[in-house]
């Protein structure tokens, strides 16, 4: 087998994996059934609007995610904001793409099994095989997608990792609002206390590095409202959080623009408590927040970690 690694899943643990791996000379290629990159690291964009509809910055606390920030802000990709942390600059989906710098990723790939044989590893889609180069002949697989999408990938190749099964997430309702400028005067950022349907509510345009033509909200439902109303539509939970988001913040004007996106696994709250799988005989991984638990830097450092435990 040539030492060529498919890693399923091209967020932010899937990236940190690749970089360490690629960094040891192994050759990499992440494969997303997304069009882009990041996962929840994301940035929405309508005409000339853009939304950091998941994760709206990122902290960091130890020294490798630190270092990889560092870099990040000195390439422009990254600025502090709003003293919570550092968002991506021009979006947040700007983080993951300069982190992805250089490794071959490709989209559009929904990968449903994992098979082995003599040569090596396959990948295979619904409709069979992947389009993916040196497929069929992979050293290894990383799986970076979501607990509940790798326990069935790992299950179809015979691997059973107990814990697994036991991860849970809370889902996530996002709300996108544009105003007309000055018809919003809203802060920054803001956590209504006790409603029980918003849990934040964000400012897009007054991040770094934004040239907003409108006033730009983000709205998040708490995990209790968003596993409530999980299989509604998505013009129905826009309706019921546009008139939460004018009773917690007074706001009258009427929105030029709402939409609603649904995130199912949005936070980790039962992390799988190791920092990742890795079962070096069959040359399978596993690596996400969810072995951590909810935080940016917990998915980076577990694919950073799997990718160590790898190359040894």
């Amino acid at each position: 087998m040539q030492d060529h690694w498919a890693i399923v899943g091209a967020g932010i643990a899937g990236i940190a994996a690749a970089r360490r791996l690629v960094a040891a000379g192994r050759r990499v290629t992440l494969v997303d059934k997304s069009r882009g990159i990041g996962g929840r690291m994301a940035t929405r964009r309508f005409g000339d609007l853009q939304f950091d509809h998941g994760a709206q910055f990122v902290t960091a606390r130890g020294e490798i995610f630190s270092a990889a920030l560092a870099g990040l802000e000195a390439e422009g990709h990254a600025a502090p904001w709003a003293g919570q942390g550092h968002v991506g600059t021009p979006g947040m989906s700007a983080l993951p793409k300069g982190l992805a710098a250089g490794l071959t990723v490709l989209g559009n790939q929904e990968i449903r099994l994992l098979g082995r044989g003599p040569a090596g590893w396959t990948l295979s889609t619904a409709d069979g095989p992947a389009a993916v180069e040196g497929n069929g002949g992979f050293a290894g697989v990383v799986l970076a997608v979501p607990a509940p999408q790798a326990m069935p990938l790992a299950t179809s190749a015979g691997v059973v990792w107990p814990g697994l099964a036991g991860v849970r997430y809370a889902p996530c309702w996002a709300l996108m609002l544009a105003f007309d400028q000055g018809a919003l005067d809203l802060a920054q950022s803001l956590r209504p206390s006790g409603d029980a349907a918003i849990g934040w509510i964000a400012r897009d345009d007054s991040k770094p590095g934004r040239q907003a033509t409108r006033a730009t909200v983000v709205v998040h439902a708490t995990p209790a409202w968003s596993r409530a109303h999980l299989e509604e539509t998505q013009e129905a939970v826009a309706a019921h959080l546009l008139s939460a988001f004018r009773a917690a913040t007074g706001a009258t004007a009427e929105p030029a623009y709402a939409a609603a996106h649904r995130w199912r696994y949005a936070l980790v709250e039962e992390a799988l408590g190791k920092p990742f799988l890795w079962d070096p005989a069959l040359g399978i991984g596993a690596c996400g927040d969810w072995c951590i638990g909810a935080r940016v830097e917990a998915a980076f450092d577990s694919g950073d970690g799997l990718g160590a435990a790898i190359t040894g």
